[in-house]
């Protein structure tokens, strides 16, 4: 079942998928058949509106996708244990029922750990990956044994009602406003068109208890686990300004586990994709292109 909407220039449409509704966008059309198509795959708390540059820039050239995780955007907000093992399903079920063959993933943070997950562990939906400040530990980035102290205060911030306090704190304009401006290096980017299209999600119905659910979820597989399996050209796209990560140590983890990969640094933060765009297209379109 599909119900058409409307976002910019660009049509968005409903995906049924486990009962619950799943948005995404679809624009462009590839001029060669032997082009793969993109998927793009936003990061926690933010939507296919955050992938609308990268849209624009590529849709002339490219047959190009965008979707909401289930729980974010304007996908269903259905009380479910939220996991990157659910996401990496949605996104191979999309893959396969609805683009029809391999695509080139390409996510920011969240989307970009769950995007590795489906390349490793769901090889036949993956031609290649790219990564923009992705997410996800590593394995000896794992506390074996986290003190009392760190055990009483996790357990207490798992609480519902704590987790609903934390929910309704953050999810105001002014807050997301300023956690932008920390993470992006161009202020300048942070307009108010990015906090509403964070902020408007937030009201839905659900989206409190999906706040809280992703901070309960089991650990998954771990970066470096999922390189293992992972047998697919891969970009790497780091905004070297991110304070939530740094960009170089990262590297050089990745580059640990898996030699065989492309990476550009930019002058951007933590959304590159968003801050840069032009810079990022550039660089996404010349390696793709190079798949063909």
């Amino acid at each position: 079942m599909t119900t058409t909407l409307e976002r910019d220039s660009f049509p968005g449409q409903h995906w049924t998928w486990r009962d619950h509704p799943v948005y995404y966008v679809h624009a462009g059309q590839s001029p060669n058949a032997s082009r793969p198509p993109l998927l793009l795959v936003h990061g926690f708390g933010a939507s296919t509106d955050h992938w609308r540059k990268t849209i624009a820039g590529l849709q002339a050239e490219f047959d190009v996708w965008a979707i909401d995780l289930l729980g974010f955007g304007r996908s269903g907000k259905p009380p479910l244990a939220y996991s990157g093992q659910l996401w990496r399903d949605q996104l191979h079920d999309f893959i396969q029922e609805v683009i029809g063959q391999p695509v080139v993933l390409a996510g920011n943070s969240l989307g970009g750990y769950v995007c590795l997950a489906v390349a490793a562990e769901k090889p036949e939906s993956a031609r290649g990956l790219v990564l923009l400040n992705s997410a996800g530990p590593f394995s000896d980035a794992q506390p074996r044994q986290p003190s009392r102290l760190s055990r009483m205060i996790r357990n207490f911030a798992l609480q519902d009602w704590v987790a609903f306090l934390i929910f309704q704190n953050t999810r105001r304009r002014s807050v997301i406003r300023k956690t932008l401006e920390k993470v992006y290096v161009d202020k300048s980017a942070v307009t108010d068109r990015l906090v509403e299209e964070i902020y408007r999600p937030s009201c839905d119905r659900g989206a409190a208890k999906v706040f809280a659910s992703v901070f309960k979820t089991p650990r998954g597989a771990t970066v470096d686990e999922l390189l293992s399996q992972l047998n697919k050209p891969l970009l790497m796209l780091w905004g070297e300004g991110d304070p939530w990560m740094n960009s170089k140590d990262r590297s050089a983890k990745f580059r640990q586990y898996y030699p065989n990969l492309t990476e550009q640094f930019l002058n951007a933060g933590h959304c590159p994709h968003d801050e840069v765009p032009d810079q990022v297209n550039t660089h996404l379109k010349s390696w793709v292109l190079e798949l063909e």
